[in-house]
């Protein structure tokens, strides 16, 4: 079938029309077909700097400081415990003196040194026999004296200083129901008991109080403290003072150089009694060199 002439050139017009749009559809696919290359991801740990400025080089930055070390955490020492038998609180090179005896009272010197303490004289049979012990090993000790020897004995209160011992306060007549007196009667008792000593050695330094039989409490610390001595306590205890019943002065001898050598430990304080017992001065024979060979002897 012949068409006409027009109809010729329509359908001519239709297909470049149509060759047209195809042509444009593919160049647009071409144009919008995303690339194949992946970009690699920039690290959080470096930040890039910034290009330079056109208008010159950029300013340098200064370098960034270095942060200072970090101390370690001091780690605590655990508290030394006491299971039922005197231990010394003492540890490498710190020493801390403890206040855990009754009412607070005092139980270590607060060094590696040990603290001869000897109770209840002046004795004038035996405190100059364990003053000479003392100056031949060349050791200070701490008397702690009851105020009715001192006034009867003001020779041997001299001589104590005269040698660098150091002086306590044990109460007038050793009342061991001292501590739990009114203050007022306290305060008399103790006053009362420095004026005598102080009645031998004028301005005599009288640091510590011990409370008969170590009875200390609340009141008896507190006044003590307002008259400016520390209460004092201890922590060996050889009871030279008690004698059983058949047991023989070898013996007690014996018996009170073993618990000083078994408990004592730096930092003790050790409780004697220089007064009425002859027994303790011949321990302190044996016991004075021993410990000298092992310990550093101080006077509070």
């Amino acid at each position: 079938m012949r068409l006409s002439h027009t109809r010729k050139v329509f359908m001519l017009s239709v297909l470049l029309i149509m060759t047209g749009l195809l042509g444009q559809a593919a160049a647009a696919q071409t144009t919008a077909k995303p690339a194949t290359t992946t970009a690699e991801p920039v690290s959080s740990a470096v930040v890039p700097s910034d290009p330079p400025s056109s208008a010159g080089p950029a300013p340098s930055k200064p370098a960034p400081s270095k942060p200072a070390p970090s101390k370690p955490a001091a780690v605590k020492p655990k508290p030394a415990t006491n299971a039922g038998r005197t231990e010394s609180t003492t540890t490498g090179k710190g020493h801390k003196q403890r206040t855990n005896g009754p009412a607070r009272s005092i139980t270590t010197t607060g060094s590696a040194g040990v603290a001869l303490t000897f109770d209840d004289g002046p004795d004038p049979a035996y405190t100059p026999q364990l003053l000479k012990m003392l100056a031949q090993q060349h050791v200070k000790a701490t008397f702690c004296v009851v105020g009715t020897n001192a006034k009867k004995h003001p020779e041997l209160i001299r001589a104590i200083v005269k040698q660098g011992h150091t002086l306590c306060n044990h109460s007038w007549n050793h009342d061991l129901k001292l501590g739990k007196k009114p203050a007022a009667k306290i305060k008399a008792d103790l006053e009362r008991t420095n004026a005598a000593i102080r009645a031998a050695v004028p301005n005599a330094k009288i640091r510590f109080m011990r409370a008969p039989g170590g009875n200390f409490t609340p009141s008896l610390v507190k006044m003590s403290k307002k008259l400016g001595m520390a209460s004092l306590y201890w922590q060996v205890d050889p009871r030279d003072w008690d004698h059983p019943k058949g047991e023989s002065a070898g013996d007690h001898r014996k018996k009170i150089v073993k618990i000083v050598q078994k408990h004592t430990r730096p930092g003790s304080v050790v409780l004697s009694h220089d007064n009425a017992q002859p027994d303790t001065i011949a321990a302190y024979k044996t016991l004075l060199p021993w410990l000298r060979h092992r310990y550093r002897l101080v006077a509070l």
